[in-house]
């Protein structure tokens, strides 16, 4: 299979295509501004309660007329633009792949693609990532509660690579008593620190307590001529001087003075005056480092849902980058683009003083599960759904590139290519990014779409990603599946249709794209599946769906069984009345209250229940449950490899797309191992 880099094969269909779309963009966006002037948000409602002089209203009521009269006199250009855009869709390609190559500094820190030259016997972790955005056109956002959906799409890719950027802190503690490490020892720890992957073993033979070693040969005393009167550091009797002589404010003091210290720090590995304590801890940090400044260049396209994209004028390219503070996005820029900073989160604060219960592990699932309001760190894959607007995809997609090398966007099908029982104004609103080399990638689109949903081309996107190089010269690669199905209540029916063709068309993938015989197998370390399926597995409503062959085929981590999930899985679909709420509009505040059992009640959708009461804001909210979890990530636990294995580590429901979407994010982290000895 070839990669598509271009929606047309020749640049003329594409200056077609562009001149299309020139001629009926006025239209289309006149009318998306007409729509939105008549659909307010939640918080825009409450500004104009807020308004004296009622000047809010008074501006929706001058410029409703104008637009309405503007997109009347652009409708005939408008017209004849569409008569010459929809042939173009017959031969246009399904998906754009663009990859932004790694300059040298990102290839030594590991950012792309990194460890594809050999492959690790003990084997290596991948963390997948899903979340469903909700960029769709701005008229049609606020039906959701939500607007601006440009900006939004640039706050998206800036917290996604924000969360996935920052250090992956493990702490190991080999003391049975102590069990915490006080923010305070944090400076001296930090010249311990160490990068490594993020499949980390734990060390071995690390000392529990201080043991007393041999006293180091004195670097004043070449010739090993201790307990002279002239040596500070051994006078006669052979008691250490208290203080240090070589530093003007004794002992304690770090002056740049010291032969000892080439850094002019003290507790040297070097320097025997001041070693390092010995210590029963151990930090390892695997983190990118960030990203060299970038030029910022909107991608240019023309297509339904958007205009060329225009410049990120921000820029987030320095150290402080992964540390940045995650704002919340509904502040009172008025279309400046500028949002407020007022809940900065240190990742400092967030690893060594973490809330109890904020992440646990079971003894049945043997695997962490958490409620975090970050992406986790090395975000290997990650899935979006509902990325609809065109000019929303670039903004995205040009923020991602400064994390994930390789990205597949714009995918589907538009007119009636493809899918041709409706007519398709929108694309799929898929979106796959990665850090390692995408190999080959699939569209296809559901035929069965019904109603409003048939206006968009939903389906499936299938990728085989290489991850890897066997020491027998043989690719390692992994399989990733894309989807969003139908999303109208009542259609069961409809989703196990679509669930057979997802996987009857996984299965035609992967041999289309295995090796052929003459040459060397590839080793297929995950396939996993990633997406918004529309259903949970609580709902009454939706048993037909929870009884599907794909759970067999397919391991559910927060699944118990049809119709039952484990305790501590959590709904993903949020309440959009409350979604600029102050208790929920920053990551951490949302945080908070997820792990809250009423703040639950009051902030997530749950599945219809006949106990219900009213809520202290007047909504519905039924006495049990965790939500409707209509957001998955599922996995083959039998790898095709002999004596592979492939094992949970962890699974997070996310908050950092907090007042961004309706959604909350998840994120699983997957380790596989081959079962091989070190050579």
């Amino acid at each position: 299979m070839v990669l598509h880099v271009s929606p047309y094969a020749s640049g003329f269909l594409s200056f077609l295509d562009g001149l299309s779309w020139a001629m009926v963009f006025p239209s289309y966006w006149l009318l998306d501004r007409l729509l939105a002037s008549c659909v307010a948000t939640s918080l825009e409602k409450h500004r104009r309660s807020q308004d004296p002089c009622s000047f809010l209203t008074l501006c929706l009521l001058v410029s409703a007329p104008l637009y309405l009269l503007l997109f009347l006199a652009s409708l005939p250009l408008a017209l004849l633009g569409f008569l010459l855009w929809a042939p173009l869709q017959a031969v246009r390609t399904p998906y754009l792949y663009t990859h932004c190559r790694p300059d040298k500094h990102q290839a030594e820190q590991g950012g792309a693609g990194a460890g594809l030259s050999e492959w690790r016997p003990q084997g290596r972790s991948f963390c997948f990532g899903s979340a469903n955005v909700c960029l769709l056109p701005d008229s049609l956002a606020r039906f959701n509660n939500l607007s601006d959906t440009q900006r939004r799409a640039r706050e998206v890719g800036r917290r996604i690579r924000s969360g996935a950027s920052r250090p992956q802190i493990k702490i190991y503690i080999d003391s049975p008593t102590n069990t915490s490490i006080s923010a305070a020892s944090f400076s001296s720890l930090a010249t311990g620190f160490r990068r490594t992957s993020s499949l980390d073993q734990r060390p071995e033979n690390t000392p529990s307590t201080a043991e007393a070693e041999p006293q180091p040969d004195c670097p004043l005393h070449p010739n090993g001529e201790q307990g002279s009167a002239d040596c500070p550091v051994h006078p006669p009797g052979g008691a250490p001087s208290p203080e240090c002589p070589l530093h003007s404010g004794g002992a304690g003091d770090d002056s740049a003075d010291c032969p000892l210290h080439s850094a002019g720090g003290q507790n040297s590995s070097d320097c025997p005056l001041h070693p390092i304590p010995s210590s029963g801890v151990q930090i390892s940090i695997s983190a990118p480092e960030p990203d060299p400044p970038l030029d910022e260049e909107e991608e240019a396209g023309k297509h339904p849902g958007g205009v060329e994209g225009g410049g990120d004028s921000s820029s987030i390219n320095s150290r402080t980058a992964s540390r940045e503070s995650l704002t919340r996005f509904h502040g009172d820029g008025g279309g400046t683009g500028a949002v407020s900073s007022n809940n900065t989160l240190s990742h400092r604060t967030s690893v060594f003083k973490r809330p109890t219960g904020r992440k646990r592990r079971h003894g049945e699932d043997g695997f962490d599960h958490e409620i975090s309001a970050f992406f986790p760190a090395n975000l290997d894959f990650l899935c979006l759904q509902e990325v609809f607007d065109h000019t929303s995809t670039s903004r995205l997609r040009s923020q991602l590139h400064r994390y994930f090398p390789f990205v597949l966007s714009d995918v589907g099908s538009y007119g009636w290519r493809h899918c041709c029982s409706h007519f398709k104004f929108l694309n799929s609103g898929l979106m796959l990014a990665s850090r390692y080399p995408i190999l080959d990638a699939h569209y296809e689109c559901y035929p069965n779409g019904r109603g409003e949903d048939s206006l968009a081309a939903k389906g499936v996107l299938f990728a085989k990603v290489q991850v890897g190089t066997s020491h027998q010269e043989q690719r390692v690669v992994g399989y990733l599946t894309c989807t969003h199905l139908h999303a109208i209540e009542g259609d069961a029916a409809v989703r196990c249709e679509q669930l057979d063709l997802l996987l009857e068309w996984g299965e035609e993938f992967r041999k289309a794209t295995s090796r052929p015989s003459d040459e060397k197998e590839d080793q297929v370390a995950f396939d996993v599946v990633l997406g918004d399926l529309n259903f949970d597995n609580c709902s009454s409503e939706d048993k037909l769906e929870q009884q599907h062959a794909l759970f067999t085929q397919y391991k559910d981590p927060c699944r118990q069984g049809p119709g039952e999930d484990k305790p501590w899985a959590l709904g993903t679909l949020l309440d959009p009345s409350g979604l600029y709420d102050e208790e929920v509009s920053s990551p951490e505040s949302l945080q908070k209250v997820m792990e809250n059992e009423e703040g639950r009640k009051e902030y997530l959708v749950f599945p219809p229940s006949k106990n219900q009461c009213p809520s202290q804001k007047g909504r519905k909210i039924p006495l049990k449950g965790n939500g409707r979890r209509i957001d998955y990530i599922l996995y083959k636990e039998d790898s095709p490899q002999q004596d592979w294995k492939v094992d949970i580590e962890e699974f997070s429901f996310i908050s950092q797309l907090a007042g961004l979407t309706d959604h909350l994010s998840v994120a699983m982290r997957l380790a596989v191992s081959t079962g091989e000895e070190e050579p």
